[in-house]
């Protein structure tokens, strides 16, 4: 199976590792390796080049993940952040109710009520997936993670299981700092914890994950993008609420579009949307396997005006990566109420408690999500390789001298420390050059860079492209800006030197 190739490579090589793996490790925890944390480090840093240093006004936090308990009450969390529950009465095991289901009978069950799942159970004789034991009654789950904070228990707070909270409670202290006037955006990167019941599918239901939001507040009387023309004529392909009645096929629409229809409820949720879509699929994800889903009244909050889900289509179906909420003025006014705080803001003479929209991005999906769409199983070249745009691979370049003697590897490390400075690159003299292309390729590196004895007579190298295995020697005088170009797509590989058959 394609994902099991995939996870050996990423454990192999240094993408993903189990946590505390010596000790048998505990399910739901996966570790960053060297290899991961750079790619991971470099998708984060593209996510706040398209999302915050774009055309609107956006500011970055950095708030803890341990929150006192008041937080969550005001929040409706400890009342609120449950999943139904299932045991096996032979086995003993614990599962997710509603997945369970989902699984077993192929029906979509999300929302519905203890009792009603309880009686599916029974009715669809859905059974223990470990033992094929009967399954208890369904029960309702908190999925936050308690804590006492101090030296004598007593003072409760929570593991976050968003980081949304912190942008909320920080509300006033952001705006008096920045000045800052509707509409605005305030983002954050950061971990999220969440009890699950039954973590699987490697790091797509984790307990411990990288979570990454924007709340973007605005005048509800305001509501309009002032570049919306642009934005408006943008494609999104969208499986309306309509449609997921029928069997859930996506209807490709425009922005304004949609927004006429009042599928999506304004201009700035439809503008997040299509920001998704091209972020994607600048990530290596093809279009045909993204989407937005139209969540159904019963599984929308009660004090939303609309959520999608930016769904992607992995090895095993389609899932959540983003989830855009339309959360109303839900969250200020609540902590108003509850803090005794004023949270409006003043515009124009006139209070006004924001309305809010929010893009919450699952990090740790994301990176399955590449992992799986970039993978190439090649059979003529004899092994796999990942084909990750040059933005985000580990390493854009690597450097071989074809062989280590006669001058040839110190001329090689010359150019190795001239690319250093403008590329995440790394040396190889190890093996037969064939076995480091394949090294390089499996791990996504684009170009390999080979240093031969011509180099030595007339300062040239040749570049090999990952994707299609040609190759061009160029002057070393002239290698980073090539590679800077080939990198940006502002060239192609066939005009960067002369091609070698």
């Amino acid at each position: 199976m394609e994902i099991e190739k995939i996870i050996d490579i990423a454990k192999k090589r240094g993408f993903i590792f189990q946590s505390a793996e010596i000790y048998g490790g505990i399910s739901g925890f996966f570790d960053y390796g060297p290899l991961g944390t750079v790619m991971k480090n470099k998708i984060e840093n593209f996510w706040r080049e398209f999302f915050i240093k774009s055309d609107i006004n956006v500011f970055e936090i950095s708030s803890r993940t341990i929150v006192p308990e008041a937080v969550w009450q005001a929040s409706g969390h400890l009342k609120d952040f449950v999943d139904p529950i299932t045991q096996c009465n032979s086995c003993k095991s614990m599962f997710r109710a509603d997945s369970l289901i989902e699984e077993q009978s192929g029906m979509f069950v999300e929302g519905m009520k203890a009792d009603e799942l309880t009686g599916l159970i029974k009715e669809k004789k859905i059974k223990c997936p470990k033992c094929k034991g009967s399954l208890s009654d369904v029960k309702i789950f908190n999925l936050m993670l308690k804590t006492n904070v101090g030296p004598v228990e007593g003072t409760v707070a929570y593991l976050r299981p968003e980081t949304a909270q912190g942008i909320f409670t920080n509300f006033k202290n952001i705006l008096n700092s920045t000045r800052a006037k509707l509409p605005f955006g305030v983002a954050q990167n950061g971990i999220s914890y969440r009890n699950e019941i039954s973590p699987r599918q490697w790091i797509i239901r984790l307990r411990e994950f990288n979570q990454i939001e924007i709340e973007f507040f605005f005048n509800p009387k305001k509501a309009e993008y002032t570049k919306f023309s642009e934005i408006g004529k943008k494609k999104l392909r969208i499986v309306t609420r309509e449609e997921q009645k029928k069997g859930g096929n996506a209807v490709e629409m425009t922005a304004a579009e949609a927004v006429k229809r009042e599928i999506v409820p304004n201009q700035w949720m439809v503008y997040f949307m299509v920001k998704e879509m091209e972020w994607y699929q600048q990530l290596g994800i093809p279009l045909d396997a993204l989407r937005h889903r139209h969540m159904l009244p019963e599984e929308t909050p009660h004090y939303s005006k609309g959520n999608f889900d930016m769904e992607i289509k992995f090895d095993f179906g389609w899932k959540e990566v983003v989830g855009n909420a339309y959360r109303t003025d839900f969250d200020l006014q609540t902590h108003m109420k509850h803090s005794g705080k004023d949270l409006a803001v003043v515009e124009d003479g006139e209070k006004v408690v924001p309305h809010v929209i929010e893009p919450s991005f699952g990090f740790d999906r994301t990176f399955y999500a590449i992992l799986l769409h970039c993978f190439v199983e090649d059979k003529k070249r004899g092994w796999d390789w990942f084909r990750f745009p040059a933005k985000i691979s580990p390493y854009v370049v690597a450097v071989y001298p074809l062989v280590s003697k006669d001058g040839v590897d110190e001329k090689a490390k010359e150019v190795f420390n001239g690319l250093k400075c403008c590329f995440d690159v790394f040396y190889d003299e190890a093996g037969s050059i064939g076995k480091r292309y394949a090294r390089a390729d499996e791990i996504g590196t684009n170009y390999c860079v080979t240093v031969d004895y011509q180099a030595l007579k007339d300062d040239t190298v040749t570049i090999r492209d990952r994707n299609s295995a040609k190759q061009v020697r160029i002057g070393i005088k002239k290698l980073a800006d090539i590679i800077w170009k080939l990198a940006r797509e502002e060239i192609e590989f066939e005009k960067a030197g002369k091609m070698i058959k």
